[in-house]
């Protein structure tokens, strides 16, 4: 046994009890977290949190150390969107050739290591960032734009834990196949007898695309999985969010040397807005598989160029609401203000179309006509943003300087076309003067001006619909899933069978369906080992975060038998 595999069976070991809870979570799809969401229950306590954030600090302005082959130029370009200021950290920009080069040197011994050895190696890395986590949720506050909460849960454990399910899956994936078995059969008076040996063969170099909001949360399971099933993986950041996935890479490396195998067997490849090198990673001979996260449009370029390459993709959400009754009022418009708010709506699971009957919503006081629920709805989220402690940790920052520019457009298309129930403006955040935030947009359109909603408009910019009927609100809340890409929809009836044809017409879309939910859990919480992510029926996306054929397609078996 040689080092690299008895270290790797030593941590698998070490963290067998964790994943073996894991892989229980997958099957039984309950409740289960490796990791406290809150700051305060992190095994490091304060001590940890403040290292984190003297990290962080101690990083801005400075040459972000990685070594790894082929650097031919240092590059970064990445601005705070709290303090509007550059971070000033620059990235090793390798030669593409190289890098693959280096990846595919890298793949053999952990080829041959163990499916045990790999999944410990992978468990302790996970270990590893957790102990991190404080200094990446600085990161992503800082390039993502998402509040300090979020950073720290959603970015952070959330994210580990959806990387641990992917290993979970492998688990289940790669132990299925037995490394050797003993096959007997007559043939006429004539016992033959074959023994058989079966190996797991890794397809090769992953590219993994790391999207500007959310970049831990579809990477850690995709790295992971490539990782656990004997591929390389190469990381390719948005160029706004770099260093979230320069943290993770350099915590990768150093766990993977720390078990004796090659470091390049995690690489990161950085560019920049005006020079884009997505395109050429894609199209690379060497690249075997592509996990893709971000816009629709490239998303569907990379769907139709990664071949032969396999193809895992999340790009858009056009997520719908349907109200047609319900028992009161309030707590519906709590929650959909609270979710549409989330975040500034800058996630591919935020509401965007809400669909109403044309003779209202029903409800126990009597019924409530659509233009006076969209007015209602404005002012529970104007509410959020007119509170900045309040609209703070809720909507947190705008990524994106582009996001801003999409609110005024719409603020006009609404103006000219439909009726503006709530207009956009900055909020004062209380701790970061020059943050960059606008509260939502909301707008009261007619149905059929699919131009305006029937594809993502990415960030706080919602519609309010009013249909012919309640079958009418149905039947376009599913279209939108099934046409734009829809991956989570809401539904709100006190109709049973009202709701039970709900979910037949969303599951034909390919959208999630969450029915009369309120209360203080954001309606668009995804949880890890229980939700399906994307379904890859419809455009938002072609796979599942986090699924069996997630993994399993990213190994192939071959065979050997002989006499036995």
């Amino acid at each position: 046994m040689n080092r690299g595999e008895r270290l790797g069976r030593d941590l698998f070991e070490r963290h067998s009890g964790a994943l073996t809870k894991a892989v229980a979570a997958c099957h039984a799809r309950s409740y289960f977290t490796l990791f406290p969401e809150t700051p305060d229950r992190h095994r490091g306590g304060e001590v940890a949190a403040k290292a984190g954030l003297a990290a962080f600090q101690a990083q801005l302005g400075q040459a972000f150390e990685l070594e790894q082959p082929g650097t031919v130029a240092r590059i970064g370009h990445e601005v705070s969107p709290y303090t509007q200021d550059p971070l000033g950290i620059e990235y090793p920009c390798p030669d593409i050739d190289a890098l693959f080069a280096a990846a595919g040197a890298a793949m053999g011994p952990w080829a041959s290591a163990s499916p045990q050895a790999r999944l410990g190696v992978g468990m302790e890395i996970v270990d590893r960032l957790y102990d991190r986590t404080f200094e990446i949720a600085q990161a992503v506050m800082h390039t993502a734009g998402q509040s300090g909460p979020m950073s720290y849960a959603g970015s952070g454990t959330n994210a580990l834990d959806r990387g641990v399910e992917a290993l979970a899956y492998a688990h289940d994936a790669m132990l299925d196949v037995p490394p050797e078995a003993l096959w007997e059969r007559r043939f006429g008076s004539t016992l033959i007898r074959l023994r058989k040996r079966y190996r797991l063969v890794p397809r090769g170099v992953t590219v993994c695309f790391a999207c500007a909001t959310f970049p831990t949360w579809n990477a850690y399971p995709a790295m992971l999985a490539s990782l656990a099933t004997g591929n390389a993986v190469i990381v390719k950041p948005h160029p706004t969010a770099i260093l979230p996935m320069a943290l993770a890479v350099r915590t990768f490396r150093e766990v993977i040397a720390a078990a004796g195998f090659d470091t390049n067997l995690v690489t990161l490849c950085p560019d920049t807005v005006d020079e884009p090198i997505g395109k050429r990673l894609v199209r690379h001979p060497r690249t075997a598989i592509v996990d893709f996260t971000g816009s629709a449009r490239f998303g569907a370029w990379v769907e139709a160029n990664a071949h032969p390459a396999l193809c895992f993709t999340e790009t858009s959400g056009v997520n719908t609401v349907v109200v047609e009754s319900v028992d009161a009022l309030e707590p519906v418009l709590k929650s959909l203000a609270t979710t549409m708010s989330l975040f500034s709506a800058q996630m591919c699971t935020s509401p965007q179309n809400v669909y109403l009957p044309g003779d209202g919503v029903r409800h126990a006081g009597g019924r409530v006509a659509p233009q006076e629920f969209g007015e209602m709805l404005a002012a529970a989220i104007a509410a959020i943003g007119n509170d900045p402690k309040r609209a703070a940790p809720i909507m947190a920052a705008l990524q994106s300087p582009s996001t801003a520019a999409l609110i005024d457009e719409f603020t006009g298309h609404g103006s000219q076309r439909g009726r503006v129930l709530l207009d956009s403006a900055p909020y004062a955040h209380p701790d970061f003067p020059r943050a960059r935030t606008r509260t939502p947009l909301l707008l009261e359109v007619e149905a059929g001006a699919q131009d305006l909603y029937g594809e993502e408009r990415f960030g706080p910019v919602g519609f309010v619909i009013r249909t012919h009927d309640r079958d009418d609100a149905l039947a376009q809340g599913a279209a939108d899933a099934k046409h734009g890409g829809g991956i989570t929809a809401f539904a709100y009836s006190t109709d049973g069978a009202y709701l039970e044809r709900a979910v037949d017409a969303y599951s034909a879309s390919g959208a999630q369906l969450t029915c009369n939910l309120t209360g203080p859990m954001p309606l668009n919480f995804a949880a890890a080992y229980s939700d399906y992510h994307v379904t890859g029926m419809n455009p938002a996306g072609n796979a599942t975060l986090t699924d069996l054929a997630f993994v399993a397609s990213r190994f192939r078996i071959t065979q050997s038998r002989e006499p036995a």
